[in-house]
């Protein structure tokens, strides 16, 4: 074959068309939708293996493990969930904030079932995940009897169950009160109009939230925080050979699923109520242009880029409780009284 024969066949091997089976899933792929439910997934396959895999080591590694090391693998679990899909889907990993963001209107109801879909998954698979890599672990440890409680307990590697010291609805007021504290600080680490995180440090910081609330607030009912952290993970063990116990010690398994919506919420509320609608926003001004001035009337300059942040928060509409005001010997200004719908349309991260 000559090298001019060569070079047309490789001209035109590069201008081959990719097979119609690929050309679909590139085009499923770029649906927002399915790229969310992906970034969901794996964002929580994240979190859970490096959560997960904490627990194995305090359980079962003797003293390779410990409850700091417990919240350090979840809280560095969430920060890099954030970095591998924030600026995709908000990197939720958490079905209670997926539910507050819907409920106060920052996120389509639609969008609900594709979030927590693909949490659920990703918990799942990560549960599988360390099961594999700690089986013969957990076989030695528990003598290959799997049990849900007792001195060789192993469920409490995958779940949340509830301590002896703690009654039902003891653990759901728990469950209630910590979510909300986390929903809570989630909003004001994200409010831009308030004290945010420095601009690339949410990621640290949100984990760094997830280790105090464990330092500080996790012995009682294990600090699910997180119907898409406890379920997935259950419902594995019943399939691994748990079997059913682990929907029934103690009636517990619904708490973690239940309580961490209504808290989230109760949590997302109150700060939009006492903080977020109360914050001052900065004011719009309207600089008079020296030399530009037409029958005395000043020219409006472009948009400044903190004139564009604030249009963000009002979705590109004026608020009715706008008020302007011009005076001839200062700049005409337009000032927003904050209201609560205001800061309900803050985006979260």
């Amino acid at each position: 074959m000559t090298q001019a024969d060569r070079k047309k066949r490789s001209s035109r091997s590069s201008k081959m068309i990719p097979p119609p089976m690929v050309m679909r899933l590139q085009k499923v792929l770029q649906k927002e939708m399915v790229r969310e439910f992906l970034a969901e997934l794996m964002s929580t396959y994240v979190m859970m293996v490096f959560g997960l895999g904490s627990v194995a080591h305090m359980v079962l590694g003797d003293k390779l493990g410990s409850y700091l090391g417990v919240n350090l693998g979840f809280g560095f679990g969430v920060t890099m969930g954030v970095h591998v899909a924030g600026k995709v889907s908000g990197a939720h990993m958490n079905a209670a904030v997926t539910f507050t963001s819907c409920a106060l209107g920052r996120m389509a109801w639609k969008k609900f079932p594709v979030y927590v879909l693909g949490q659920f998954l990703g918990s799942f698979l990560a549960a599988a995940t360390i099961h594999f890599l700690f089986y013969g672990a957990i076989m030695d440890y528990s003598g290959g009897h799997l049990t849900v409680t007792g001195p060789i307990a192993t469920a409490n590697i995958f779940a949340t169950y509830l301590p002896d010291h703690m009654t039902l609805w003891r653990g759901f007021l728990d469950e209630v009160i910590v979510t909300g504290m986390l929903q809570l600080c989630l909003f004001a680490i994200t409010d831009n109009g308030n004290n945010p995180a420095l601009q690339g440090t949410q990621a640290l910081v949100i984990g760094l939230l997830i280790v105090v609330i464990g330092v500080s607030l996790g012995m009682n009912s294990g600090y699910a925080i997180n119907p898409s952290r406890d379920l997935p993970p259950r419902f594995f063990t019943f399939l691994a050979g748990w079997g059913t116990q682990v929907f029934r010690a103690r009636d517990w398994w619904w708490v973690p699923v239940v309580a961490p919506l209504l808290g989230a919420y109760l949590g997302g509320v109150i700060y939009l109520v006492f903080i977020g609608c109360l914050i001052p926003r900065e004011p719009q001004t309207l600089e008079r242009h020296t030399g530009s001035e037409e029958h005395g009337k000043p020219v409006l300059p472009k948009a400044m880029p903190h004139q564009t942040e604030i249009s963000s928060l009002t979705s590109g509409s004026v608020s009715p409780l706008t008020s302007v005001s011009v005076s001839p010997h200062s700049r005409p200004s337009v000032r927003s009284v904050p209201t609560l719908s205001d800061s309900i349309r803050i985006q979260q991260f």
